[in-house]
């Protein structure tokens, strides 16, 4: 196995009872997917700092109110790229403000039952029950191009 150069992201989930608010990528990677808020930890920054200062940038969103809680780990690989993603995923149920569009995402509230899988990543389809439920769980996915996994992991963690 090669090795990899880490780089530490965040993924922010807000659930508000049945919807999930989901921000449609403008731009960069991941460009023309729904998906959480998040993105780079910053030195000096923890994840949990990072979830919550790319919330605000992404969708005008506070969560320093409290209620962010980690729910997930996950790694992900490209196939012929040397960078692996170890993202940190929390989850909120309590913020002020109002989402509002900014130049990166577009947020918009979701039902639970009705998510747009077919515009997330494929992998987002076998954790995102998990999160749903409130469980917390620990995953790599290791893909080919964007849009086809060649090879996964998914388990049920019960604390971090």
């Amino acid at each position: 196995m090669s090795s990899y150069t880490r780089k530490l992201l965040t993924l922010m989930f807000i659930r508000e009872g049945e919807k999930v608010l989901l921000g449609y990528k403008k731009r960069g990677f991941g460009q023309g997917r729904w998906n959480g808020f998040g993105g780079k930890v910053e030195p000096g920054e923890t994840p949990v700092e990072a979830a919550i200062r790319e919330t605000k940038e992404e969708a005008g969103v506070d969560l320093s109110v409290g209620g962010v809680e980690k729910v997930g780990e996950l790694e992900f690989t490209f196939e012929g790229e040397e960078v692996l993603m170890h993202v940190m995923v929390y989850a909120s149920e309590t913020y002020q403000g109002t989402p509002t569009e900014t130049e990166e995402m577009r947020p918009a509230w979701f039902p639970v039952s009705s998510l747009p899988f077919a515009q997330m990543w494929p992998d987002d389809s076998q954790w995102f029950p998990l999160l749903l439920r409130g469980a917390k769980f620990r995953g790599a996915f290791h893909f080919r191009g964007h849009d086809e996994i060649l090879s996964q992991k998914l388990e049920e963690v019960k604390e971090f």
